[in-house]
């Protein structure tokens, strides 16, 4: 935690949102070369395995409640904390990722900690960045990816969306954090208010600085070999949804893509349960 952040607050508001997900579920921590990482996991031991990466900012593992019942009745479901974020990954002192290749290692640290020669990747937002680019480094790991509303992937961000995020990623607030949430997601009306009180307690969390980058290399995505689901949020403040979608058409030799309308780009894990798991559980279990 950083100076100032009020970590009780935190874990409280983490276990609240945790405590929507299935009665079977477990935590686990996998070491890794960065430090050890927290694992949210349910679903029958014997199923396949599906790995969820969150979005950035105030997102954690536990912001699959909506879908992960659904997700745990076909898969064995392995949500994480990411390393140097918000959740209750501990970082080896300074030695958080800081470049791409940094964060393919931590990954695979953990499908490694999982026994996972293989598994199954999703990843939300920014979540869907790291899932993708993991794909591209291992797709021999990699059994399927869907990809819910990625960031710069396959366009960049609007402008006015990095104006509205600016002061809250320079200086972040409880307050800051819900007035640019309910800004994106058009008032905030289908927001959890559990899941909101999360976002507001990771205020100021982390010290680590995220990994950002270029997209992925577009030669590298037209080899990319993995079956894709590519699901856009239409009313994205984020990014052009249906430029997402196009350019991962362009470029995907094996994709498939929705635009989900009447969702916001922050809404979207908890959004729509209903059709969002239909179109997941019928990707994962697919031939």
């Amino acid at each position: 935690m950083v100076p100032g952040h009020d970590s009780e607050a935190f874990r409280v508001a983490y276990d609240k949102v945790l405590a929507k997900w299935p009665a079977d579920r477990e935590a686990l921590t996998v070491a890794t070369p960065f430090g050890d990482t927290r694992v949210n996991s349910c679903g029958p031991r014997d199923a396949p395995p599906l790995v969820l990466l969150p979005g950035g900012g105030g997102a954690t593992s536990v912001s699959w409640y909506a879908q992960v019942a659904e997700l745990a009745r076909v898969r064995r479901v392995h949500a994480v904390d990411v390393i140097g974020a918000p959740g209750l990954s501990v970082p080896a002192g300074d030695r958080h990722p800081r470049t791409v290749a940094d964060l393919t290692l931590w990954l695979d640290a953990v499908l490694d900690g999982l026994g996972a020669a293989s598994a199954d990747l999703g990843g939300h937002s920014y979540g869907g960045w790291i899932a993708l680019h993991h794909a591209l480094h291992a797709p021999d790991r990699t059994r399927r990816l869907f990809l819910l509303d990625p960031t710069q992937c396959f366009a960049g961000y609007k402008a006015a969306y990095l104006l509205r995020a600016l002061p809250m990623l320079l200086r972040p607030t409880p307050r800051r954090v819900r007035a640019f949430l309910e800004w994106e997601t058009g008032g905030g009306a289908a927001l959890d208010p559990g899941w909101l009180a999360l976002q507001e307690a990771a205020a100021g969390f982390p010290a680590a600085k995220p990994v950002t980058g270029p997209r992925p290399a577009p030669d590298a995505l037209r080899a990319l070999e993995t079956r894709v689901l590519l699901l856009v949020a239409a009313n994205s403040r984020t990014h052009d949804s249906r430029e997402v979608a196009a350019g991962a058409e362009a470029l995907l030799p094996h994709v498939e893509t929705a635009v989900l309308p009447d969702v916001s780009h922050h809404a979207l894990p908890q959004a729509a349960p209903a059709v969002l798991v239909r179109r997941l559980t019928d990707f994962l279990s697919g031939p």
